[in-house]
């Protein structure tokens, strides 16, 4: 065996052992914490270990932050990303690197070769909630450390359903999706359920370890607290108390990054051609067509 075969089958033999959700929450209230000068010289190290790039910031500086959280979740200047302003068009929910995308087949999603996983595992387990998406298409995106962490609709959508669904913590970086069996689908996530005009779309919010908290803009934190028990909130369909966004508005956000999963209806949509594994993703761009029902009658 190679030293660095050994050296990443270490990484995920540790990744089973270790106590993947205590120090979750140890490292999210230290990175929750206003410590000062200590922060600015962790912002600081953060961003020049990752080179990030701060000009595409609103805050710009180390210093401007009180905490680590606030850091991460930094919101981006004005004009830094342009949402494709075309109807017909789905933009990219976030910065990134895709990790897989395609068809969903016989109910089951790619999480990469030789791995697969389910798509009602995936929802929450419920059948009924996954019916809509069997035989559609997915589109998994990885949130690297140095990208933006902020999640935007990539379409005019009202929101119907969120489950909370428990599950372990394993990173979700490309090591551990090659390497840990339905990683997306027993790692605790919040599945999001949307209506849209072309049909519907789910966006799950995949948790990750070190992942400090996963937020939506209309409940605030999901998680933490950790739970054994599949929750599940639903949501007016219209009317004055019904959550709509338009194309480009943020929906939530992750406190240390992780992995947005969307699933879409059959006949919905078709990915850009350009697109493929490892491409990366940049917020607003072209993401995929949606496909004109009336065209097909």
């Amino acid at each position: 065996m190679s030293s660095n075969r050994l050296v990443n089958k270490i990484k995920i033999t540790f990744q089973y052992i270790m106590p993947k959700h205590a120090i979750s929450r140890v490292v999210g209230k230290l990175a929750s914490a206003k410590a000062g000068w200590l922060t600015t010289q962790l912002i600081t190290f953060f961003i020049k270990t990752y080179k990030i790039n701060m000009q595409e910031a609103k805050l710009k500086n180390a210093s401007d932050f009180a905490t680590f959280n606030d850091f991460f979740t930094r919101e981006l200047a004005e004009g830094a990303r342009t949402i494709n302003s075309d109807p017909k068009i789905l933009c990219y929910p976030v910065d990134g690197t895709i990790s897989q995308q395609g068809d969903i087949v016989e109910g089951q999603l790619i999480q990469a070769k030789g791995f697969n996983y389910s798509l009602t595992t995936l929802l929450g387990g419920n059948t009924d909630t996954a019916a809509p998406f069997q035989q559609g298409k997915f589109s998994c995106i990885y949130l690297a450390p140095k990208d933006y962490h902020r999640i935007h609709m990539p379409i005019d959508a009202t929101l119907r359903e969120m489950i909370y669904v428990p599950g372990d913590l394993f990173s979700v970086n490309p090591l551990t999706a090659n390497n840990v069996p339905n990683l997306f689908a027993r790692n605790e996530r919040v599945v999001t359920i949307f209506d849209t005009a072309y049909g519907p779309m789910a966006m799950v919010l995949v948790g990750a370890t070190i992942v400090a908290s996963i937020e939506t803009v209309w409940a605030g934190t999901i998680t933490p607290p950790a739970g054994k028990d599949i929750f599940r909130w639903q949501y007016p369909k219209d009317g004055s108390t019904a959550i709509t966004f338009k194309k480009g508005d943020e929906m939530g956000r992750f406190k240390l990054g992780s992995t947005v999963i969307t699933t879409f209806a059959p006949n919905m949509i078709e990915f850009n051609p350009n697109a493929e594994s490892g491409t990366v993703t940049r917020l607003g761009e072209y993401y995929a067509d949606l496909i004109d029902k009336t065209s097909q009658q």
